[in-house]
């Protein structure tokens, strides 16, 4: 599979398609059971709350793997991406009200770095903080 994107055609300042994603208990769970991650603080509210979060919060994996998405479902091949990294800011807390969470996932080509290599800066918020710092990707173009 090859990007859809040439690098020539890709400009600094182009946004890529805004994505949201639901995170309820039953997500996290299934994530901790695909993950091998059973911390409690990602399905018991009680323990949640005893070591000082507000509630049972998704992991930080999940959280970085979902705004992962927005890029490689924009460039159309998931090894098109060579580096990402972010940094955690904020957990995202998911309630037990039947409806959970809510991630709101942006992107823009902030940089062409040569090389067919280009720099994605992402910007992810849930219940309107933003959950991801410095979360950037390079992705190898067409």
């Amino acid at each position: 599979m090859a990007a859809k994107f040439a690098y020539e055609d890709v400009e600094v300042g182009t946004e890529l398609p805004v994505r949201t994603f639901p995170v309820t208990r039953a997500v996290l769970v299934r994530y901790a059971g695909a993950s091998g991650d059973f911390n409690p603080i990602h399905w018991n509210e009680r323990f949640a709350r005893e070591v000082g979060l507000p509630d049972v919060i998704a992991h930080g994996m999940f959280t970085m793997a979902e705004a992962a998405r927005v890029v490689t479902d924009w460039v159309g091949d998931p090894g098109a991406v060579v580096e990402y990294g972010v940094r955690f800011t904020k957990p995202v807390v998911v309630p037990d009200d039947g409806e959970g969470a809510v991630i709101e996932v942006g992107g823009k080509v902030a940089a062409r770095l040569g090389g067919n290599l280009v720099r994605v800066d992402l910007t992810a918020v849930s219940a309107g903080q933003k959950v991801l710092g410095m979360s950037r990707a390079v992705v190898r173009l067409a």
